[in-house]
């Protein structure tokens, strides 16, 4: 398991969901270090459901590791901060970087709508 302040931007990781008890994956695309509060991680949540038109499909080619199971979205209006290591249940994979800055450019556009 990585340890929670080692996550970095671009990890897919199993996390707490707002949304449901049993949690779901999410993708890190910020990991402030708060003087007062230590690391935070912004985190966009993953679907399997592409419902809506502003979701963003992973394909293989997107992960630098393995791939999720099943077919994957993110969610770019759908932002979490995780404040500690109990929101993190385990580490799943990763996206290249390219693909990681293209989802955050898209949550930047989507919040600046």
């Amino acid at each position: 398991m990585t340890p929670f302040d080692e996550l970095e931007r671009g990890d897919i990781i199993w996390a707490t969901d707002p949304l449901s008890e049993k949690g779901r994956p999410v993708l890190v695309i910020g990991t402030p270090h708060f003087q007062s509060h230590g690391v935070q991680l912004i985190t966009a949540l993953i679907s399997t459901k592409g419902y809506h038109e502003s979701a963003l499909a992973l394909s293989d080619d997107d992960y630098e590791g393995e791939p999720l199971g099943e077919q994957s979205h993110v969610l770019p209006w759908s932002l979490v901060t995780l404040n500690s290591a109990v929101d993190v249940d385990h580490y799943l994979t990763s996206l290249v970087a390219d693909r990681t800055e293209d989802v955050v450019r898209q949550v930047v556009a989507y919040i600046s709508a």
